[in-house]
């Protein structure tokens, strides 16, 4: 199992680099072309700078100079006690609660940290020419344990606090020694990130632990949410006539409402079984049902929220689930931390 370890964080001086509501953004792979260029120009120090840099040389360069420039302050070694304020599709204000730590970068055949989805070699492939240029993890990975919190939340005011997208963010240091969390890592968001980080691993013998933010499933404000399927073209689907959304799968199509039969009960491998044409995606009902009402989509699939359990589930038999079938939300913002790995750069 596991241990996990504090570790010697950079983090963002705002008397150098300004304020954090400037620096910060989502996670790279969730920022479109049009927002990458807002947050370029929102400052010469914004993450994204690092995260979407125009060339990793060019990256390695940002972040050594604003670590000369005092932009960037190496923080005692910590763990990072990490809060965010958010409300949820579902309308419901929650505040989800994990820490920030440094945890080995091992295969998935080592039983200590477990993926539920399946990656491709290309985001893969960038990441670590990214990471082999700045020899620093800049964006960390979201990773469950299924035991209760194992530190909690210091007193006191935050050390740094920002507001990016509508979730607040708050992280406090934590000091402790190394844990022993007595159970595998489940990846909720972030594979492709462990995985690079693995590889890295393997040409830097050094480099063993990475950069994540891991959260007890048995905490207050981790949730789940659905991710609904929105279809251009379906075939006749067998099932009950529905006074609206309920459990298992419900098909909104015409106007009304129709609970789906299946012998699967597990929603998104349903809606797979059904082979639907032109497959969409929003975590919004409303948003669905919209949809098919305005004629825009032929239909909807209506899903229940995935549980903690049931992707341990698949994580655990060595399964991946289908396309879009968790939706972790918030996403952690990037910015508020950094995790140096070392090894020397690639030749």
């Amino acid at each position: 199992m596991p241990t996990v370890r504090p570790f010697a964080a950079l983090r963002y001086d705002p008397a150098v680099a300004g304020p954090l509501e400037a620096l910060v953004a989502p996670p790279y792979d969730v920022i479109s072309d049009l927002a990458r260029r807002d947050y370029l120009a929102r400052s010469p120090y914004n993450v994204v700078h690092l995260t979407l840099p125009d060339s990793e040389e060019g990256a390695a360069r940002d972040l050594a100079t604003w670590r000369e420039q005092g932009a960037l302050m190496q923080a005692p070694e910590a763990y990072w006690w990490v809060a965010q304020d958010y409300v949820g599709p579902d309308g419901v204000a929650r505040t989800r609660e994990g820490f920030a730590a440094s945890v080995p970068a091992v295969p998935y055949s080592d039983g200590a940290v477990l993926p539920h989805e399946r990656t491709h070699a290309g985001p893969k492939e960038g990441r670590l020419r990214l990471l082999r240029a700045t020899q620093t993890q800049l964006e960390p990975i979201f990773l469950l344990y299924d035991a209760d919190p194992v530190l909690a939340r210091p007193a006191g005011e935050p050390a740094a606090e920002v507001e990016e997208g509508g979730v607040r963010t708050r992280i406090w240091p934590v000091e402790a020694g190394e844990l022993d969390l007595g159970t595998p890592l489940l990846i909720a968001d972030g594979h492709h990130r462990y995985e690079t980080a693995v590889a890295y691993r393997a040409e830097h013998p050094e480099a063993t632990h990475t950069f994540a933010i891991l959260v007890s499933s048995r905490a207050p404000g981790l949730e789940i949410f659905p991710t609904h399927r929105l279809v251009q073209g379906l075939g006749e689907v067998a099932g009950e006539e529905a006074a609206g959304p309920g459990e298992g799968v419900t098909l909104y199509r015409d106007g009304r409402y129709l609970r789906v039969s299946s012998d699967e009960d597990f929603g998104p491998r349903v809606v797979e079984s059904l082979a639907p044409e032109g497959v969409s995606y929003t975590a919004y009902a409303d948003e669905a049902i919209a949809a098919v009402d305005r004629g825009e989509v032929a239909a909807a699939f209506l899903l229940e929220p995935v549980t903690v359990e049931q992707v341990a589930r698949f994580a655990q038999a060595g399964e991946t689930m289908p396309q879009k079938s968790t939706f972790f939300y918030p996403k952690l913002t990037s910015g508020m931390l950094f995790h140096p790995v070392g090894g020397a750069p690639a030749a």
